[in-house]
């Protein structure tokens, strides 16, 4: 028998979570489970990602607001889809635990995969309410870091049974180190072979801070300008935070030393033009971004906030700094510069990290392991 399980998030669009989701649908066997998304909200392209299986999408069009039509829309399409387990992501989908049940659903999961910056450390009283409110409903949860588990024992009281810690996976077949020549997909003469080049991709939103690594690029030109004569930026991504980066770097006169294309689709070859990879969030969950680099051999300076501590490992695969502060990751920054040989180095031991410790059908298996579970739980 092939159990039907629906997945439940606020939006199905390019970001962490979700690719933690197309990897998660593309490495399950096709006859263990069958999977329906739902978008409180809507989806995109994205979902093109899923070629392991067929997943069907459905979108509920939630408007903003307090609303409570589409809690009507989401009990009626759950009676219609009749899953055997409800598995929703994140605080803006929380609530469909209640209509979940509701509807007659009692298998079910949530997972946390990180916060936002309207509630960083997860302290909001509000929002802990209804998630202390979701609790009896909810059958088993997966916090995707160290953090967010300890957080969610402590702070929501979720027993210690029902917590499983999950990392994403991340394909090492897909993301490989560099061999040879940059791939062609930097603008013609951005880099040569003695450039550096210091990269970035994700969501341009309030949370990622892309400008304190914007800011810390122009301090690093601006106040070491013979050795930043080979070092160049790019950050690879959509969002609010893509218009203000660009002016600030217009203004500074060094536009031509950056490259801030958008959203892109071939980042497997974005990955292999870097040379180290940099990721300024104010929180994460476990970035996708960051297994991504590492399976690329790429050292990685990253915040020490959320689950980033659990993924660098400071002056081994890469280098910590603390969060918003561009004068530290100006240092950073210039610190590669000045000893190359340390790119190599801490490359060889990020690609080993991402081989030993994340794989995806581990991750998968984790998985399917705790939705056997709750389903065996309510049969």
């Amino acid at each position: 028998m092939i159990e039907h399980i629906v997945h439940v998030v606020h939006r199905f669009d390019t970001g962490g979570m979700e690719n933690g989701m197309v990897n998660l649908f593309n490495a399950l066997p096709p006859g263990r489970f069958r999977h329906t998304v739902v978008a409180l909200t809507g989806y995109s392209d994205f979902r093109r990602r899923i070629t392991g299986q067929p997943v069907e999408f459905h979108a509920l069009d939630r408007k903003p607001g307090n609303g409570l039509g589409w809690t009507l829309r989401l009990w009626k399409l759950l009676r219609a889809l009749e899953p055997d387990l409800v598995h929703t992501r994140n605080l803006a989908a929380l609530e469909a635990q209640f209509v979940a049940a509701a509807a007659g659903v009692r298998a079910t999961v949530h997972g946390e995969h990180g916060r936002d910056v309207f509630d960083l450390y997860g302290l909001n009283w509000k929002y802990n309410l209804l998630r202390r409110a979701a609790k009896p409903f909810v059958s088993n949860y997966i916090a995707v870091s160290r953090d967010l588990e300890t957080w969610l024992r402590i702070a929501i009281r979720v027993p210690p049974r029902k917590l499983h810690q999950i990392y994403n996976g991340v394909d090492s077949d897909r993301f490989q180190p560099r061999e040879g020549e940059r791939p062609g997909v930097l603008p013609a003469g951005f880099a040569d072979a003695r450039s550096v080049v210091f990269g970035s991709v994700g969501r341009m939103a309030e949370v990622k801070d892309y400008p304190t690594l914007t800011h810390a690029f122009i301090r690093l030109v601006q106040a070491h300008p013979v050795v930043a004569a080979r070092a160049r930026l790019a950050i690879v991504g959509e969002g609010p935070a893509r218009r203000a980066c660009q002016a600030l770097l217009d203004e500074a006169g060094l536009a031509h030393l950056a490259w801030l294309p958008g959203e892109r689709h071939d980042i497997d070859a974005v990955m292999q033009a870097f040379d180290v990879f940099v990721l300024p969030s104010r929180n994460e969950g476990i970035s996708n971004t960051i297994l991504e680099a590492l399976a690329s051999g790429l050292p990685v300076v990253a915040t020490a906030v959320g689950g980033n501590v659990e993924l660098v490992e400071h002056g081994v695969n890469g280098t910590l700094v603390a969060p918003g502060d561009p004068q530290g990751m100006a240092q950073a920054l210039l610190d590669y510069l000045e000893t190359p040989e340390r790119i190599a180095e801490q490359g060889r031991r990020a690609r080993l990290h991402a081989e030993q410790r994340f794989s995806i059908p581990v991750m998968a298996e984790a998985y399917a392991t705790v939705y056997d579970q709750t389903l065996r739980r309510w049969r």
